[in-house]
């Protein structure tokens, strides 16, 4: 049986730079491949290559495309735009920016299925509705008036399916399509995913690096470096058993559960397309690596029903060892170092001519919670719950409407926020948007010793090159500019920036969701350290609960500004009580798991903080809500060793 897609030795150059080199694969209707790989591999330049949407400079320069029988890459132009859309169809990485932002949700959809479909008018406006119905977004009707940023992440991506399903492809790409999302929306959108699959016979080609989502969703693998495939299996086999070194770290950089270990950290970084590669192209950052291996090129063999492209393919060890540090830091007892109050952040809502205040959005909701030094509290939940809020009003970045901030003994005001700013900083998520791009990674350490008067001017130019250093970052890294940088080793800069004056609270914001997981392994390794060799506590905001469980002690789950379950990470993690983190647990991709075994799905969006429904926050949304929980908002149920939950079922009141 012919494959619906048939990529034979795809070739893609940008100018001089190969950035696909010999790829070849098939996906079959109704099935979905999936292309794993570290950024800069060439995942992406592989589908633009399928999709012909290559760059400017971009070519296939060799190679086939075959997409139910007809070769793409020998179509003009002209007849590629009824292909691209019409019979396969691509879902962009990030829904914000491939949507227009100017224009209304609903006329982009309309666009589409006037161009493939040939609807206009009422039926097109009915089709997109359908459409929107069929991706699972509730109320389309009204959905098709909305802007882009009127939208959550969840909707918007969901929008992005839509307009992609418009043409009733045959095959649609995934480029990442749950990078930046919540486990619960990121949970919604790939069951959308695989139902419309099934659904449509449709088939898939998923770019992803993370391995939770593959195991999850993927019928085969094809793991991607430097632009070549090294490994190609079914999911059973390639989780059972995976056979290329590469993949085998990819494994043993992930967080688990339990283990307070060092991460397998893979050295070096994917080669740049304009390397001069020989041999293969892993080598460099092999631990098995032989002459051989860097010399000549591997060609493909078959180990256990594999495919794969190693010298030594099936002489490698079981598994890849890894080296456990034990926690230096003391877990008895102690004065906390932040003690946070019914802390509240209520942002105004103005109307009219004069803008008077109409209504208050209640952003943080009586908040209350303790961090010891030494010691890791994760804050998890949905985007837009107030995570970021709370952490922002902490530093007074944003000003808190009511409650109590204690650090280090002292309450903390807008009077004494110098003090404030020496003894506790903030770790941004994207550190390419909050490091300044025209100064010197030298510059951007001082800059935060000099505001502050943090010890003499000559002893801070010493600092920069210790900062340099306890970070692992290279000497000359303090004359180059951010932009010179790969993303894990912007934050590591971002890092170096807060450790410049000190402080004794770190609040960690999303600083590994867009990373891959051997950068992330690199980042949460570096955490951990500077937690034993300083003593710093942390606060770390975050919807990945496989890093919490690896590198926090307690955790507090939030819900619209409030929280409603905090403990142990053991007790609440493994055991959660609030049906809120039992949905969040539960939507949690894992490579253990199989599809669909034992996933309680959370339905419907997070309500508008404008307008809170009565009673329990979540009482919408619950699968075990009564009237009390309509009515009354819960008091806090305390069940041992310091968990504790608001929640009227599991407090046995219904």
């Amino acid at each position: 049986m012919k494959p619906l897609l048939d990529v034979r030795g795809l070739v893609t150059d940008i100018g001089a730079v190969r950035v696909v080199d010999g790829v070849s694969f098939h996906v079959a209707a109704g099935e979905t491949y999936a292309l794993l790989g570290e950024s800069g591999c060439g995942k992406s330049m592989t589908a633009l290559s399928i999709m012909r949407l290559l760059p400017d400079g971009g070519r296939v320069t060799s190679g086939a495309v075959d997409l139910d029988g007809q070769d793409v890459l020998a179509l003009p132009e002209r007849e590629m735009r009824r292909v691209r859309g019409g019979r396969m169809a691509m879902i962009f990485q990030e829904p914000m920016l491939a949507l227009n932002p100017v224009i209304r949700v609903g006329e982009q959809i309309i666009e589409a299925v006037a161009l493939h479909q040939n609807l206009a008018g009422q039926a097109g406006r009915d089709a997109a509705r359908d459409l929107l119905d069929a991706v699972g977004v509730p109320d389309a009707a009204r959905r098709l008036d909305t802007y882009p940023f009127e939208l959550s992440g969840g909707l918007r991506q969901r929008m992005m399916i839509a307009m992609a399903l418009a043409g009733q492809p045959k095959l649609l790409i995934a480029d990442e399509p749950t990078t930046a999302l919540d486990v619960t929306i990121q949970a919604q959108v790939l069951e959308v995913l695989r139902r419309l699959r099934v659904e449509r016979q449709m088939g898939m080609l998923l770019i992803t690096h993370d391995l939770g989502v593959v195991a999850e969703n993927a019928d085969r693998v094809g793991v991607m470096y430097a632009g070549e495939l090294l490994e190609e299996g079914t999911r059973e086999s390639f989780f059972a058993a995976p056979q290329h070194p590469y993949s085998r770290m990819l494994f043993e950089a992930l967080p688990r559960a339990g283990d307070g270990g060092r991460l397998t950290v893979i050295p070096g970084q994917v080669p740049k397309p304009d390397s001069e590669l020989k041999g293969c192209r892993f080598a460099p950052r092999c631990p098995h690596a032989v002459v051989r291996c860097r010399e000549e090129s591997p060609d493909w063999q078959t180990v256990d029903g594999q495919r794969v492209r190693c010298h030594l393919a099936g002489q490698l060890p079981a598994r890849l060892p890894r080296e456990i540090v034990a926690n230096a830091v003391s877990t008895q007892a102690m004065q906390p170092l932040l003690q946070v109050d019914g802390l509240k952040v209520y942002f105004p809502v103005r109307r009219g001519l004069l803008q008077r205040t109409v209504d208050q959005l209640r952003a943080v909701d009586g908040v209350s919670l303790d961090i010891q030094a030494g010691r890791t509290l994760a804050l998890v939940g949905e985007s837009g719950c107030g995570k970021t809020t709370v952490g922002k009003a902490l530093l007074r970045l944003t000003e808190p409407t009511a409650g109590r901030i204690v650090l280090a003994g002292e309450t903390i005001t807008a009077k004494n926020a110098p003090v404030l700013r020496r003894r506790a900083q903030m770790v941004f998520q994207d550190p390419f948007s909050s490091l300044n791009p025209r100064m010197r990674v030298a510059d951007i350490l001082l800059e935060g010793m000099d505001a502050l008067g943090v010890g003499a001017a000559h002893q801070r130019r010493d600092a920069v090159a210790r900062l340099l250093g306890q970070v692992g970052l290279p000497d000359d890294a303090g004359g180059r500019y951010p932009h010179a940088f790969s993303g894990g080793q912007r934050q590591r800069i971002a890092i170096a920036r807060v450790l410049a004056v000190s402080p004794r609270l770190v609040i960690c914001d999303e600083p590994t969701s867009a990373l891959d997981v051997s950068v992330q392994a690199q980042i949460l390794n570096l955490l951990k350290d500077l937690q034993n060799e300083l003593g710093l506590a942390y606060l770390f905001i975050t919807h990945n609960l496989g890093v919490v469980e690896y590198l926090a002690h307690e955790v507090a789950v939030m819900y619209l500004g409030r929280i409603v379950e905090h403990g142990a990470v053991a007790d609440v993690l493994h055991a959660p009580r609030h049906p809120y983190t039992q949905a969040l647990v539960s939507a949690v991709p894992r490579i253990e798991s199989h599809v669909g075994e034992g996933i309680s799905r959370l339905a419907g969006d997070q309500p508008s903080p404008l307008n809170p429904p009565s009673g329990c926050h979540f009482n919408p949304r619950c699968p075990h809500a009564g009237e009390l929980c309509r009515q009354t908002y819960p008091d806090r149920t305390d069940l041992a060793n310091g968990h504790w939950v608001r929640c009227h079922w599991v407090a046995g009141r219904i």
